[in-house]
């Protein structure tokens, strides 16, 4: 067995990755770029080593510097984890001229799969489902617009070497094409040093579903069940589940067996997931052999009880597995959602800075949380923003999303936004439920981004009550007013663009009477919750809710599944007074292109001076390694550009300004 293990990489897969080594009695060797010196994975492990500056290209992704570590470590072996070098050929031969044993398959296998118009030829030689399209990289636009309109709209732009989303663009007419081409090509060029890439068929209202597969150097390969990822936002995941409610047992077994079958066809060691697209008749076509870890492993996990760490080590050292397709068996449900620095109110635009505050829910044997921050972590623009995987189990699905719905009610992050009452949304959606769901889900219910507000009109049942009861109990504690429990005091609850007047009656044993509707008897509100608290557990008429507070004077906001709810409570005199008061105006911002989030300016396009219509692009920002494109709302002539291309850029940032 290895003595010392370099993880080439960072976050919660470098954390995951140390846990199993502890467990095996293996010793860690972390690297960190110069942005990442108080990481978690950092503190972690047994030895840290600085890998470069903050730009991935220069650390994470330097292999000579990387292997220079590993030498001086005395490293028996390299784990990648995912994304970065872990699809890296080249990287894996140049391991193994140093004898340093990579945790992964051959660089051959790598080069084949990881090469998606290569593993697409393979694929098919092999026997297995393909999407139609054009297996060659493209030169120039010319030759990308010929192959989109022979094989037809709309297609698929895909990096050759991409992976986890990047380098892709959707395109249902030729102008969607070329402006989507250059992005990609760019986005492949930054994340995987490989700017290549070609156009496939895209397959309308597709499911995503993938085989987990476990291949040792004894010729034994098994596959593991299937994932549904088809929870998506621009290509990457945003909740994953195994097993699929899709998928009947035949299905199953012929997508394992083909998964299985290009393994052998590459003659694959290690862990590796082949990624389908499923159409509604249950037609599957293969996307693409990831050759790495995933980041939705833990759903697996979850549901098999292996340890897929674990079994990488084991294949890496020679090992056989100990297990047939036989044994393989699937329990209960797992259901992974992924915690995002973004803001789903501002369309996903990216969030950096300090998590003042990250406390997860209570962990235990069905729940579960990957992370590799800690309170008080800086969430950079440097890298991939997200905070952590919250993955919960249960004996059916049911039972899986509950408990879901329970842990990310009591998961509290502060500091930078994020999307937790968006998972919430998606989990508890009627669609999610009934297993309803496409790759085009977030598209066609979340079109706009979520804000929370969305389901303030609908909760007021418990916003207005928890409202008062929050009041009460502070007004109180800060010893502001004492109440009268003969006597009604009343107040106004701004929320959601509303007024709502209310009155409170408060009993001797400190529950509450509060009449918010003149239609309906008064609502009971029982709790013992007390201001410092940032969960409130209370009754309402009997009925029990929990929701996060977070409390600033008589302003808070309430937020629980999907519900963001910021509130403001006011006596009725000075809700009186506040009618009164002049109405502050928003600054005009109509003559101006603000940066809506922090990043590198790849391109402005423009000059001063210059005449734009509506739609044409003015600048491209790369955030935590995605490209975004802001367009001109109106047409209009640029007066004065205020940065150019390499600049760093902050939220709020004003770029350019039109007459």
């Amino acid at each position: 067995m290895f003595e010392r293990i370099l993880i080439a990489n960072r976050g919660e897969i470098a954390c995951r990755v140390i846990e199993t080594a502890n467990k095996l009695g293996i010793e860690t060797i972390a690297i960190f770029s110069e942005a990442d010196s108080e990481a978690r994975h950092v503190k972690l492990a047994n030895q840290a080593y600085l890998v470069g500056p903050a730009i991935a290209r220069d650390s994470y992704l330097c292999i000579e510097r990387i292997i220079e570590i590993a030498i001086e470590s005395k490293s028996d072996a390299v784990h990648p984890g995912y994304g970065f070098l872990s699809e890296n050929a080249a990287f894996a031969e140049a391991l193994s001229g140093k004898d340093i044993t990579f945790i992964g398959p051959s660089s051959s296998s790598i080069a084949s799969m990881g090469d998606k118009i290569e593993s697409k030829l393979i694929a098919s030689a092999a026997g297995v489902n393909t999407i139609p399209g054009h297996t060659e990289a493209l030169k120039e636009s010319d030759q990308a617009i010929a192959v989109a309109s022979e094989i037809g709209y709309p297609v698929m732009v895909k990096a050759a070497a991409g992976g986890g989303g990047k380098g892709m663009r959707l395109a249902f007419s030729e102008p969607e094409l070329l402006e989507g081409l250059q992005s990609a090509i760019n986005e492949a060029k930054s994340s995987f040093g490989d700017g290549r890439v070609f156009i496939e068929k895209f397959i309308e209202q597709p499911r995503h579903i993938e085989i987990q597969i476990l291949a040792d150097n004894h010729g034994n390969v098994v596959y593991l069940g299937e994932r549904e990822c088809s929870i998506q936002r621009r290509h990457q995941k945003i909740i994953e589940e195994a097993p699929s409610s899709f998928l009947d047992d035949n299905t199953r077994l012929m997508m394992g067996e083909q998964a299985c079958t290009l393994a052998k066809a590459v003659n694959y060691k290690s862990a590796g997931t082949v990624e389908f697209v499923v159409n509604e008749k249950k037609e599957f076509f293969f996307l693409e052999m990831n050759t790495r870890l995933q980041v939705e492993h833990p759903v697996t996990e979850f549901i098999t009880g292996l340890d897929l760490v674990e079994q990488q080590i084991l294949i890496a050292d020679g090992q056989p597995l100990q297990f047939n397709q036989s044994d393989i068996a699937i329990n209960g449900w797992a259901i992974e959602s992924r915690v995002y620095a973004e803001d789903p109110s501002r369309g996903f635009v990216p969030s950096v800075g300090r998590l003042v505050r990250h406390e997860p829910p209570d962990c235990g044997p069905t729940v579960r949380l990957d992370t590799g921050v800690y309170e008080g972590s800086e969430i950079s623009m440097f890298y991939d923003p997200m905070i952590s995987k919250l993955i919960t189990y249960g004996d059916n699905r049911e039972a899986a999303i509950n408990t879901m719905l329970d842990a990310l009610n009591s998961y509290r992050i502060s500091g930078i936004s994020h999307n937790l009452s968006l998972l919430s949304a998606i989990v508890s959606h009627p669609r999610f439920l009934d297993g309803n769901i496409t790759t085009a889900f977030m598209d066609e219910e979340f079109p706009e981004g979520f804000s929370g507000l969305e389901a303030i009109d609908e909760n007021l049942s418990v916003i207005l009550p928890l409202s008062g009861a929050i009041t009460s109990i502070t007004l109180n504690a800060n010893k502001i007013s004492s109440f009268d429990f003969d006597t009604a005091i009343d107040f106004v609850v701004y929320v959601g663009g509303g007024s709502y007047p209310i009155s409170i009656f408060y009993e001797r044993n400190r529950n509450m009477q509060i009449k918010w509707n003149k239609h309906k008897p008064p609502s009971s509100v029982e709790t013992s919750w007390l201001p410092h608290e940032r969960l409130i557990h209370a009754k309402i008429d009997q009925k029990p809710i929990t929701a996060q507070v977070w409390q600033k004077n008589l302003s808070f906001s309430l937020c629980w599944g999907a519900v963001v709810a910021p509130v403001k409570v006011r006596t009725a005199r000075a809700a009186e007074l506040m009618e009164r008061m002049p109405k502050k105006q928003p600054p005009d911002l109509s003559k101006k292109l603000v940066s809506p989030m922090p990043g590198l300016i790849v391109s402005i396009p423009v000059s001063e001076g210059e005449n734009v219509k509506a739609g044409q692009t003015l600048a491209v920002i790369d955030a935590m390694k995605m490209e975004n494109i802001l367009r001109a709302e109106r047409d209009s002539k640029i007066s004065k550009v205020f940065f150019k291309d390499g600049d760093n850029i902050a939220v709020d940032d004003i770029i350019i300004e039109f007459t």
